[in-house]
């Protein structure tokens, strides 16, 4: 009987070359003059707002009494019309009797608002995911196209891949949004999904070609001698076996279109990474944002993969 090889070794070693980098890295952050303040950071997640409550118009404070959590400023105007303003307890700043000018501070309430990173987080999320339906159906047309027996689809589709994938995707959403936007008035936010969408879906083209050229031909003459059309031995013969092979490159290439989402940000659309550079403009803490717009962006890729990875399980069981 072969004896196994143990594997502890390996283990040791790679949790060895993990420490090495963690320690390089904590080298190097007390290499730099930098002060961190990575406890100002989760506020530009969630907050907690004060919001200012104004006396509505001239007038006096009739009565200010408490109602749980809350304190309850009856105001009386001028014309005699009351109102009662809620502010949370121990931010009141009037009393009972006192006349108020309109806009005078009554007090504060208190509520939790979403910060900006979490506003550019959902914003790149929405963006990835349309533009990243209307890349694979671009892409699945494309494909179908390059492999077609018509000279002019493949001819178009041709064309339509090599132009795309050889010019850089920003001078793209520059030309989408200065150039085809202002002459088809398009939105800032609809320039930028088509600009990504288009883009994806070039490459996808290619995947989707390649995953078809895959199926040896027997598969298609098979299909067509049990009586079926082009299109239906396509679609529940070839396609469902390359989407299997093609699943592996398809993550790869939507990764990276969360990843190229953020070239959005020039067109002042703001996603994750705008956010970013919003929140550091007002605050200098450069490191501190970008190491975590970076890590968001990891996170982001690294579910995607674990989903991708869930379906080809579940495809393999399949086989």
């Amino acid at each position: 009987m072969k004896q196994k090889t143990p594997t502890w070794p390996w283990t040791l070693l790679l949790g060895l070359i993990l420490l090495t980098v963690a320690g390089g890295i904590w080298w190097a952050t007390k290499r730099v003059d930098y002060t961190w303040r990575w406890n100002r950071v989760p506020q530009y997640f969630v907050y907690r707002a004060e919001l200012v409550e104004h006396a509505p118009a001239d007038g006096r404070v009739v009565e200010v009494r408490t109602d749980g959590d809350d304190a309850v400023v009856v105001f009386e105007s001028d014309t005699g019309e009351r109102t009662e303003i809620r502010v949370d307890v121990g931010t009141v700043q009037v009393s009972e009797g006192e006349d108020l000018f309109e806009g005078d501070p009554v007090g504060a309430r208190f509520r939790w608002r979403v910060g900006p990173l979490t506003k550019g987080l959902w914003t790149t999320l929405w963006i990835s995911f349309f533009s990243g339906v209307l890349g694979l159906v671009l892409g699945l047309v494309a494909g179908l196209a390059r492999v077609s027996k018509n000279p002019t689809l493949r001819g178009l589709a041709i064309l339509y891949v090599e132009l795309i994938r050889g010019t850089p995707l920003l001078v793209q959403i520059f030309i989408f949004y200065f150039f085809i936007g202002t002459v088809l008035n398009l939105d800032r936010i609809v320039a930028g999904i088509l600009a990504l969408a288009i883009f994806a879906g070039a490459y996808t083209a290619e995947i989707v070609r390649a995953g078809i050229q895959s199926i040896p031909r027997g598969q298609m003459e098979a299909a067509r001698s049990l009586g079926m059309t082009l299109p239906q031995a396509m679609r529940y013969i070839i396609l469902p076996q390359a989407f299997k092979r093609i699943l592996p490159p398809l993550a790869g290439q939507f990764i990276s279109l969360i990843k190229d989402s953020s070239l959005v940000s020039v067109i002042a659309i703001t996603d994750l990474t705008k956010s970013g550079r919003e929140v550091i403009t007002s605050t200098f803490a450069t490191f501190e944002i970008w190491f975590t717009v970076a890590a968001l962006y990891l996170l982001i890729t690294s579910l995607l993969s674990q989903v991708i990875l869930w379906m080809e399980r579940r495809l393999a069981v399949s086989d």
